[in-house]
């Protein structure tokens, strides 16, 4: 977790706690430090989520081994020991490693930084050494702050028939699964500030980066991260609980959707080995799930977790909680806070996907029932106009996924998921981001002026007001509260309304349902009450009325 930086959300890079040592704010205890450091990748500018599960190396927690120096050693012994560690020391084969360095950016007003490039002739060949773009190799950890050019290795795990029919310098920087990034050397030497110049650093300092579990790829000589010693405990375990069997097999892309059931279970056990590694140990660093900011986001990903656990594995009850145990086993060594806080991260994961669970079904239904609605009678009208009937696709747009996320608790991505999956039959809309942003701003809208109105304002009202609706609700068995105001009246054109203190769960369809001929009683008995209560129902449901 993130003290005392108000840029992030979460340790995104390994060099984000020593940012002021970077930027001379403070004086560095060492010259040279090494470690490990977790880091999340799950919002603003470094976000890997989406990649997670369906490729075999972006994750959304990893270890970032690193070697620092503050004002100390600088190119020259940064590549210099990059290449000693990993070639002699891990062995890798040195026909298999391929190095970049910055070319520079006319919009920075940077050259190419041919001292890199000189360096590395010492240690490969001119055919290994690849210029790379702002993208690949300028590194900045957010809008503003410390930055500088960067020199990456990247290690080709291919087969040699597949080298040789295609050489891995075409692959670098590519998204190929097999050629991967493994070491970053990136060279501070810029401040970025707020207007997007950039000033020299008071001193040359050098941040090393090293995914952990990309390492652990290379050096066991697998093809998948999720293949090494890191994930395997915990993937065998999500297959026994599960009753299912992890295949290995993964789409070539992330924008390839799965075409087989195997390929579908192994991206749920890898989600769920993964999320579980993030929203555990967030969990441990003081960080419960919520709804604003970073408990925000490891919400999100916790129900991104529940939903594969539900729709790919078949378990409706609570199960993300059960890996817990055998994550804080198997860290234990090395981040003990985990260990020492296990039944804590339990209980608080299980109560979170005990709360999902109780509306993920009725929203997957929803999407269901959206989808099926429209799709069949699209296709039979582009059959009859002469059109393809396997081109139709049902858009869903901004307000479906609004309604998803207000109601039941969907966050849009994972809605875009959902959607994403079923591609076959549906899509979002183009516009659907600018429509569901207009029903949020216009609900928080109404939220604000829900607040400024009196709670005594309340209106006259009739015995044959009845309300019509689409949608009934079952209730949580909860002490029952009067809890219309004037406004939800007036919006509605109800007489009353009866609900629990409670959000409901499953909603089913209904027809219409009269009022209880008791009403008035309980109106007056409610009226007083509700205002000491302040209890009200959520404006974005539907209105029914039952008996106590």
């Amino acid at each position: 977790m993130v003290k005392d930086d108000p840029t992030l959300l979460f340790i995104n890079s390994g060099m984000a706690p020593f940012k002021d040592y970077f930027l001379g704010n403070k004086p560095a205890p060492y010259k040279r430090i090494a470690d490990t450091q977790k880091c999340l990748r799950v919002s603003g500018k470094h976000n890997d989520l989406e990649e997670v599960g369906y490729d075999t190396y972006h994750h959304t927690m990893f270890e970032m081994l690193g070697n620092w120096s503050f004002g100390d050693y600088f190119k020259k012994d940064a590549i210099n020991w990059a290449w000693e560690l990993l070639t002699e020391v891990y062995k890798l084969e040195k026909d298999r490693l391929y190095v970049t360095y910055f070319e520079g950016d006319a919009g920075d007003n940077t050259g190419p930084d041919t001292e890199t490039q000189t360096l590395w002739r010492q240690y490969t060949t001119d055919d290994r050494i690849l210029p790379g773009n702002k993208k690949d190799n300028f590194w900045e950890m957010g809008d503003t702050g410390p930055c500088g050019p960067c020199t990456e290795i990247h290690i080709d795990l291919r087969s040699d028939e597949e080298r040789a029919a295609k050489p891995g310098r075409e692959l670098v920087n590519a998204d190929h699964p097999q050629v991967v990034e493994i070491w970053n050397n990136v060279f501070m030497e810029f401040q970025r500030l707020a207007d997007k110049s950039l000033i020299k650093l008071p001193a040359q300092s050098v941040d090393t980066g090293m995914g952990f579990e990309r390492l652990m790829m290379a050096v066991s000589g697998v093809k998948s991260n999720y293949d090494t010693d890191v994930f395997q405990p915990l993937i065998r375990f999500i297959a026994q609980e599960a009753g299912v069997e992890y295949h290995g097999t993964s789409p070539a892309t992330v924008t390839d959707l799965p075409a087989t059931e195997n390929e579908k279970t192994d991206i749920a056990i890898r989600v769920l080995a993964d999320h579980i590694r993030a929203i555990a140990f967030t969990i441990a660093d003081g960080q419960l799930p919520s709804n604003v900011k970073a408990g925000y986001v490891i919400r999100r990903i916790l129900r991104r977790a529940v939903r594969y656990a539900f729709s790919s594995l078949n378990q409706k009850q609570p199960f993300l909680y059960k890996l817990v145990p055998v994550l804080a086993d198997q860290m234990s060594g090395i981040f003990p806070e985990l260990k020492a806080q296990q039944a804590f991260v339990t209980r608080v994961i299980e109560e979170e996907e005990i709360a999902f669970l109780k509306t993920l079904e009725s929203g997957l239904n929803i999407i269901e029932h959206w989808i099926s609605t429209y799709y069949e009678p699209a296709r039979k009208t582009a059959l009859n106009n002469g059109q393809d009937p396997e081109g139709v696709r049902i858009n869903i747009d901004g307000e479906k996924v609004f309604i998803l996320s207000d109601r039941y608790g969907f966050p849009k991505d994972l809605t875009q998921l959902i959607i994403r999956e079923d591609s076959n039959r549906a899509m979002l809309a183009e516009n659907w981001e600018e429509q569901f942003n207009f029903f949020l701003e216009k609900q928080k809208a109404g939220s604000r002026n829900a607040q400024e109105t009196e709670q005594s304002d309340w209106v006259t009202v009739r015995d044959a007001d009845t309300p019509t609706y689409s949608w009934a609700t079952t209730w949580t068995r909860l002490p029952p509260a009067c809890c219309a105001t004037a406004k939800s009246i007036r919006r509605a054109k109800l007489s009353t309304s009866w609900c629990s203190t409670r959000r409901p769960s499953t909603p089913r369809a209904a027809g219409r349902l009269a009022i209880p001929a008791t009403w008035k009683a309980t109106w007056k008995r409610c009226a007083s009450s509700t205002q000491k209560r302040k209890t009200t129902c959520s404006s974005t449901l539907p209105w029914s009325c039952r008996r106590s």
